[in-house]
């Protein structure tokens, strides 16, 4: 079995990359932009840390309008779609309950800020399995340097080698391959045209099947070397 397993976590663990872009489209109007120039630009945000997409974000608006007018707006709009509580993503909490119930040492290494991130899993019940979360503000560069998950790895007291990762947008992914973890792709928001990294990753619909097949490829390996 791996030593550790290492989590993004919108749009891998939480249904939260497509709230967020919703979100986005609900500034159309203040922005003044079409609804797909919207969300064409949002795909370009998925998977990038907080003060990257605000310096794009502050671009794409123009001069015109205060970034953190729209932000505030933005967030707004967030807010109330989370009234109803965080979404899940398909197979996430139950994986994580018999990842738990294995004794299983487990990490959340996101780009969204720390503490945003600890309440977002809490409020979906999922912040118990975890050891700790590395939010984009808690580690020394972000996505897609590989500096989180070689964080998360060596405050885990192992190798990244030995660990593996789970992503679902392409910056992600690339932060955990070059790491040197086992990661897997499930991807989520994208678009259809857009080609995946050549990082060597797997590719999963699921958290669910993520987790196997990384459970059997790291038997496998420990066979072969016995």
């Amino acid at each position: 079995m791996p030593s550790a397993y290492l989590f993004d976590m919108d749009g891998l663990l939480l249904d939260t990359e497509r709230l967020t872009m919703e979100a986005f489209l609900d500034c159309a109007d203040l922005v003044q932009r079409e609804e797909a120039e919207m969300r064409a630009f949002f795909m370009t945000l998925v998977g990038l840390s907080a003060p990257r997409s605000r310096a794009l974000v502050a671009e794409f608006i123009g001069r015109h309008l205060d970034v953190e007018q729209v932000y505030g707006t933005w967030r707004a709009h967030c807010d109330r779609r989370l009234l109803d509580g965080v979404p899940v993503k398909p197979t996430v909490a139950e994986t994580l309950a018999t990842l738990s119930d294995q004794g299983a040492r487990m990490a959340v290494v996101t780009s969204t800020m720390g503490d945003r991130a600890r309440h977002h899993l809490a409020e979906a019940g999922l912040l118990t399995h975890f050891q700790f979360v590395l939010g984009g503000d808690e580690v020394s560069a972000n996505k897609p340097d590989p500096a989180p998950y070689l964080e998360a790895a060596a405050r885990l007291g192992v190798s990244a080698r030995d660990c593996a990762a789970f992503e679902d947008s392409d910056h992600g992914l690339t932060a955990a391959a070059s790491s040197g973890c086992y990661a897997t792709q499930i991807p989520d928001l994208r678009a259809a045209d857009t080609v995946f990294p050549a990082l060597g990753q797997a590719f999963a619909a699921t958290l669910g099947e993520a987790v196997a097949r990384a459970q059997h490829r790291f038997a496998t390996l420990r066979a072969e070397r016995v």
